[in-house]
């Protein structure tokens, strides 16, 4: 009943009508639910989806393929099945503390304004005791659209412990699935998927997060800190002016993982809207005469 009353070409009864018969239709649909989740398997009916382009913000150039996100309109039934595995899937990580700690996207009591609290205070904090703050906000290019999922299944298997039934539906869920894209009233050609996770679907924010979970790792590595939203990650480490150039050299050396790190998951940095600066009080970034960072190429 949570469900927003919105409608789908891919579905046989609008989801009104659901809410309208929900006594009658509850017991079909609870049978229909257990069933996928006891196979293991989503119903090739269910995989479908009609692609939309929407602005990722108003202003942007229309013209300009890259400033669209495709969002995934699903069935009414998909996205049930689909709330089902995400509530479990949840607690599962909830309870075994696998979420990734510095990951706010999609997650219960996390939003984009707790995370950018999180890396605020960090600064703020840098900055009381007259250190600056080395900040890089990386951009990555339709990362949901890249994600592999061979390397995906072997992720939640190896690092989250999913296996059986449990993993026999999610590769379900990412395999034979066909896209058709909607644009001015009109629909293109049934594609297949072959990679990517659906924009618009509740589970699919989640395999991503799941996906990108040890990216983190990498960063500690180096001693640096990491918070992401989704796919918008923010790498940062704090030093005093003395000490900015090895600063500078261990932020470099991490960044140069990290494209390693993304390409080997199939996932590409954009350099072209990634972003690096210095935060700090207007007195201690005086003091500074570091202005570029070189990355090595990975």
């Amino acid at each position: 009943m949570s469900a927003p009353v919105k409608s789908c070409s891919l579905g046989p009864v609008p989801t009104l009508l659901v809410h309208e018969f929900v006594d009658l239709l509850l017991p079909f649909i609870t049978k229909m639910v257990n069933t996928s989740l006891a196979q293991g398997r989503l119903p090739t009916s269910q995989k479908h989806a009609i692609v939309t382009p929407l602005l990722k913000k108003s202003g942007l150039d229309t013209a300009d393929m890259g400033n669209y996100r495709p969002v995934s309109n699903l069935s009414f039934m998909s996205e049930l099945v689909e709330q089902a595995i995400v509530s479990q899937l949840n607690d599962y990580l909830v309870a075994n503390n696998l979420l990734p700690p510095h990951q706010s996207g999609y997650r219960k009591g996390h939003s984009t304004e707790t995370a950018m609290l999180r890396v605020w205070s960090d600064f703020l904090t840098t900055a009381d005791r007259r250190q600056v703050t080395l900040l890089g906000l990386l951009d990555l290019s339709a990362a949901f659209d890249c994600v592999d999922h061979t390397i995906l299944l072997q992720r939640l298997h190896s690092v989250f412990g999913l296996r059986d039934v449990v993993l026999q539906w999610i590769e379900s869920f990412l395999s034979d699935c066909t896209q058709q894209v909607a644009f001015n009233g009109q629909l293109s050609a049934t594609q297949p998927v072959l990679f990517g996770v659906p924009q618009g679907s509740v589970l699919g924010s989640l395999l991503y997060v799941l996906y990108t979970a040890e990216l983190a790792k990498v960063v500690a590595g180096h001693g640096l800190q990491m918070h992401q939203y989704a796919d918008d990650i923010q790498i940062y480490t704090y030093t005093t002016i003395d000490d900015a150039v090895s600063a500078v050299d261990r932020f470099a050396a991490c960044l140069t993982d990290v494209k390693a790190w993304l390409r080997a998951s199939r996932i590409r940095l954009n350099p072209t809207k990634t972003q690096v600066m210095w935060l700090g009080s207007s007195q201690q970034l005086a003091k500074l005469d570091i202005s570029r960072v070189f990355c090595r190429h990975a």
